[in-house]
C-alpha cells in the first residue's frame, strides 16, 4: 500500500490548485451630491407678495335714482375727464324740469305786474291821490312776488341740476376697474356702480404681519420685482401703514409707492416686495451640508485628488432661507457634500452624483 500514498498526496496538490484564489472585497464607494463654495451675496429681509394698485381709486354713482338708460363703458375702458359712463332714463326728471321753468315763468309775469303797479302808485301817492298805508301795501306784494321768482328760479336750477344728473361722467381720467351695474337696471341714489382708478400713481398693496412692522418703517430699501418681468427692479418707498389689523388675517395692510413706474407696470400685476438690504460677499453652503459633532457645527469636505472625504469644522454666520454664511473653516473652491452627510465617515470614498467632479 506504500506505494499508493505518494499519489494520494499528488493528487489532492493538483486539486488544490485547479480553485481560484480569493478575490479582494470591493471598495465602498458612496454615491453623495456635492457643491463648490463659492462667495455669494446674501439679502437680509423679508418678502412680500402685492398687488398693483393705483392710489386714488373712486366709487361712480349716479347722484339721483332711476333706471339704467344705457351702459357707455367696459372693464379695463381708458376714460377722460367727463367723458359719459352712463345714462338713466331722463323722462321724469325733464317733466319736473319743464315744470319748474313754468312756474318760474309765471312767477316771474307776477312780479313784472306788481313792480309796474308799484310805480304807479308810487306816482299817484305823490299828488296825494292815495294814503301811504296803500303805497306800503303794494311795496310790499312787489317785493313778496320778487321773492317768489328768486325761489321759482333756485328750483328750475335745481330741477335742470337734477335732469343733468341721469348722465354719468367720469371726474377725472383713469380706467375703469370695476362694474356692477347693466342697462335696465334700476339704481338708488349714491349706490356705487363703478370703480374708476387713476393711473399716474400706482402703488404695491401688501399684508405685514405684526412681528415686522418696526422692520418696514426701518428699511432704507424697498425692491420691488414685477412677476411678469423678473429681471427689472424697482424701487418702491413706504407710503402708508395701517394701525389697526385686519380682523381675519391679524395683518397689517401696507401701501408701498413706486417711485419709477414704466409702461410695463399694469394695475392687477402680483409683484413682490423686498425689505431689507443685501449684505456684504461671503461664503455660503447650503444649510442640509451641516450636522454637529459635540454641538460643533461641521461639513465634510471632499478631497480633489483622492475623492475622500473628511469632516471640517466650521463658524457659522447669519442663516438666509435654505443657506448659510460661513465665516471660517472653507476657502472658495472647495466641495461639500449637501446630500447623504449622515452615510458617510471619516475617510468615506464618494461618488458625486448629479455635480461635475472636482
Amino acid at each position: 500500500m506504500k506505494p499508493f500514498f505518494p499519489l494520494t498526496i499528488l493528487l489532492l496538490l493538483l486539486t488544490a490548485c485547479g480553485r481560484d484564489a480569493p478575490q479582494a472585497a470591493p471598495e465602498d464607494i458612496r454615491p453623495v451630491r456635492a457643491e463648490q463654495v463659492e462667495v455669494s451675496t446674501a439679502q437680509s429681509g423679508m418678502r412680500y407678495a402685492g398687488e398693483v394698485r393705483a392710489r386714488y381709486e373712486t366709487d361712480l354713482a349716479f347722484r339721483v335714482a332711476g333706471r339704467v338708460n344705457a351702459r357707455k363703458v367696459e372693464v379695463g375702458t381708458q376714460v377722460k375727464a367727463g367723458q359719459v359712463i352712463a345714462t338713466l332714463d331722463p323722462n321724469d326728471y325733464a317733466l319736473a324740469a319743464s315744470a319748474a321753468r313754468a312756474q318760474l315763468s309765471a312767477a316771474e309775469a307776477e312780479a313784472r305786474l306788481a313792480r309796474q303797479d308799484l310805480q304807479r302808485f308810487t306816482e299817484l301817492r305823490a299828488q296825494n291821490f292815495i294814503s301811504q298805508a296803500e303805497l306800503d301795501r303794494r311795496r310790499t306784494t312787489a317785493e313778496a312776488a320778487a321773492a317768489q321768482a328768486r325761489q321759482l328760479r333756485a328750483d328750475a336750477a335745481r330741477q335742470g341740476n337734477q335732469q343733468a344728473y341721469t348722465r354719468l361722467t367720469a371726474p377725472h381720467a383713469g380706467v375703469v376697474t370695476a362694474i356692477s351695474f347693466e342697462a335696465g337696471q334700476v339704481v338708488a341714489a349714491g349706490q356705487p356702480v363703478a370703480k374708476l382708478a387713476r393711473t399716474s400713481e400706482l402703488e404695491i398693496r401688501i399684508d405685514v404681519p405684526e412681528n415686522a412692522l418696526d422692520a418696514l418703517r426701518a428699511a432704507r430699501t424697498l425692491s420691488i420685482h414685477l412677476w411678469s418681468a423678473p429681471d427689472r427692479t424697482y424701487t418702491g418707498q413706504l407710503r402708508e401703514l395701517s394701525p389697526v389689523a385686519d380682523a381675519a388675517s391679524r395683518t397689517y395692510n401696507a401701501r408701498i409707492s413706486l417711485l419709477n413706474p414704466d409702461a410695463a407696470v399694469k394695475l392687477g400685476m402680483t409683484a413682490t416686495v423686498e425689505v431689507g438690504s443685501k449684505s456684504a460677499p461671503s461664503l455660503s453652503v447650503a444649510q442640509s451640508a451641516l450636522f454637529r459633532i459635540d454641538g460643533q457645527p461641521q461639513v465634510w469636505v471632499v478631497d480633489s485628488q483622492t475623492g475622500k472625504v473628511a469632516a471640517r469644522s466650521v463658524q457659522l454666520g447669519e442663516l438666509s432661507g435654505e443657506r448659510a454664511a460661513i465665516v471660517s473653516g472653507l476657502t472658495a473652491g472647495e466641495w461639500v457634500v449637501t446630500a447623504g452627510v449622515h452615510k458617510i465617515a471619516p475617510g468615506q470614498q464618494v461618488r458625486m452624483a448629479g455635480s461635475a467632479r472636482p
